[in-house]
């Protein structure tokens, strides 16, 4: 059943908004939920259809986001606000799908695209602060919304079963794409190995840390709360500056065609260094420190796998618009991890010198 099948208006109605309904539209550009901006009487609300494929455990998925929101509301954090239905639960849930609604949060932007150094400094700073007021969170209270997220030894295994299988038969145009990852997984587990032996610590962390996923204060630019907490669950914080690095350390989207405007940024790897670090302090471990940069190599390298082992399958996960969409990402994050893999001394370099300054 799609969106345009459904009375969104009616669905609207069954939470427990101020104001009478008067306008619901698609709204944002997420790949995996269906966003709809509802306009009320008296003010405006985010409805999101769940995808319950992805995410089939409704109950434990909401239940996280519940207990981190309430977590960080009482430290006096903005964060996401649940409006409950008109029975009172933080979801519905009826033959046209799984629904949530939040309350709109106003006079705020997100970007795509880092605009400029002074902005993914205040992301670095966002996410830091994000994993600083989470450290006192009981862990254990969460459930994995989706089990070996940023496994990358699993995801691995699974882009080997995409390939095996070739579902598409379009193996045979990305060979090169292909040979990128296999002659790389000697490294997969190096973060996962950490976690599992202890070197690595276990902390709540967001892991989809993409830019776009703070929101911004509209008039002066400073992080007011971060949003997309479907995938907040444990795991290590280089999860989650790694992925902001794929994602924010690019100059270019991460479906862009043109190779040539794709390129690693060591001023805006050092500029979200800075603000995370900063916000970190002392709570960063030594060995934490030393593999931030594998963690952004990593991350990138995973979502690169991930791309493709979904073009490989038929595009079953993400939302695309042409048949080579996932493709493109894929060269894309293979561009990316390779300028980084070029520059990791210059990356370690960079973390040595903001750890340094705040020694």
């Amino acid at each position: 059943m799609t969106g345009n099948d459904i009375d969104l208006h009616a669905v609207a109605e069954r939470f427990r908004l101020d104001g009478d309904v008067t306008r619901v539209a698609p709204y944002g550009d997420g790949h995996i939920n269906a966003t709809y901006l509802v306009e009320t009487t008296d003010g405006r609300a985010i409805l999101q259809r769940m995808n319950t494929t992805v995410f089939p455990d409704t109950f434990h998925l909401m239940r996280n986001i519940e207990l981190v929101t309430a977590f960080l509301r009482a430290q006096g954090q903005e964060t996401l606000d649940i409006i409950p239905t008109r029975d009172g639960s933080t979801y519905l849930e009826d033959a046209t799908g799984a629904w949530r609604m939040y309350v709109f949060i106003e006079d705020t932007v997100s970007y795509n695209l880092v605009t400029d150094a002074a902005v993914f400094r205040a992301a670095g700073g966002a996410f830091g602060a994000f994993q600083n007021q989470l450290s006192g969170f009981d862990a254990s209270q969460l459930t994995e919304t989706i089990a070996h997220f940023h496994d990358t030894p699993k995801r691995f295994r699974d882009f080997l079963a995409a390939l095996d299988r070739d579902a598409m038969g379009r193996a045979a145009g990305c060979p090169d794409e292909i040979a990128f990852f296999r002659g790389r997984d000697g490294r997969y587990a190096t973060i996962t190995d950490g976690l599992a032996d202890g070197t690595i610590p276990l902390r709540v962390t967001h892991n989809d840390t993409k830019l776009n996923n703070i929101l911004m204060d509209a008039r002066d630019g400073h992080a007011r709360a971060i949003i997309d907490l479907d995938t907040v669950m444990p795991g290590s914080l280089l999860y989650d500056f790694g992925d902001s690095i794929r994602f924010g350390a690019s100059t270019a989207l991460e479906d862009e065609r043109d190779l040539d405007k794709v390129h690693f940024s060591l001023d805006l790897f050092r500029s979200y260094a800075e603000g995370f670090l900063g916000e970190l302090g002392g709570a960063v471990t030594a060995r934490e420190a030393e593999l931030l940069p594998t963690g952004a190599w990593m991350m990138t390298v995973e979502c690169g796998m991930r791309f493709l082992a979904d073009h490989l399958a038929g595009d079953i996960y993400f939302a695309t618009r042409y048949p080579e969409h996932n493709l493109v990402r894929a060269r894309t994050q293979i561009r990316l991890a390779s300028e980084m893999e070029e520059q990791a001394d210059a990356m370690a370099a960079v973390v040595a010198d903001v750890m340094g300054g705040k020694a």
